[in-house]
């Protein structure tokens, strides 16, 4: 099963997930979260997959997230279309890396919750 592996490559999370998949030896398709942003219509399938709120999909630490004070959008009652919408328009936006499968989306690296997942 080769899952998609949604990353930013300068990301140090991300390179150690990225290490931690090839070591596991899973198949994967690597997908720079900047080049190749996700769409409005699959950030709103993977956050139904995930089972996970929106905000969740935010990478909070970023500059960009600050800087758009987007976390006062969110507790203004911003909707989850809204926020997709959002999410959609910049990678930077998006908190990385994420793991696609077909059942399941991954969202930030957890060890034990992607063994649980993957292995």
């Amino acid at each position: 099963m080769a899952i998609l592996f949604v990353e930013y490559p300068k990301c140090s999370t991300c390179k150690k997930a990225k290490k931690w998949l090839d070591e596991h030896g899973i198949d994967y398709v690597d997908r720079h979260i900047v080049e190749d942003n996700p769409s409005a219509e699959e950030l709103s399938a993977w956050k139904d997959r995930s089972g996970l709120p929106v905000r969740r999909f935010f990478n909070t630490s970023g500059k960009l997230y600050r800087e758009m004070n987007v976390k006062a959008q969110l507790d203004a009652g911003m909707t989850d279309c809204e926020a997709i919408e959002l999410l959609a328009t910049n990678g930077m936006l998006v908190k990385r890396p994420l793991v696609v499968g077909d059942d399941f989306v991954l969202v930030g690296f957890r060890e034990v919750q992607w063994a649980d997942a993957l292995l």
